[in-house]
């Protein structure tokens, strides 16, 4: 799981490093969302009944995952104008391909405990 967050965060950096270049690791943009990750793996991996941090690493993924695909396209709601490019548009693809490997181990963690419940109940 920490491997796959860390791949999570890593998509999100090289699509800000190569879209902001002025960013550090340090910038906001990069600092929030890597704490973030590290708060909901934390809560994971110290959860004796991991189900509760599960859904919040799966909520957290998808939101990178559509955040990925949505902020690519040009709308009135965004404060900024997003470049339309095919460089651009392959960054955000590798960011939200970034995503898919935390979302298959929560999938399969969650199915888990659904099989897990429906056995003691």
């Amino acid at each position: 799981m920490a491997a796959a967050a860390a791949l999570g965060w890593l998509g999100m950096y090289v699509h800000n490093v190569a879209d902001l270049p002025h960013l550090t690791l340090a910038s906001p943009e990069n600092l929030i969302p890597g704490l973030i990750w590290l708060l909901l793996l934390g809560l994971w991996w110290a959860k004796p009944s991991r189900t509760l941090p599960t859904y919040l690493l799966m909520t957290w993924g998808l939101l990178n995952l559509v955040g990925g695909f949505a902020t690519v396209i040009p709308l009135p709601i965004w404060p900024f104008k997003p470049e339309q490019s095919l460089r651009h548009y392959s960054f955000h693809v590798l960011y939200a391909l970034t995503q898919l490997p935390l979302l298959a181990l929560v999938r399969r963690e969650l199915s888990v405990f659904r099989k897990d419940h429906q056995c003691t109940s």
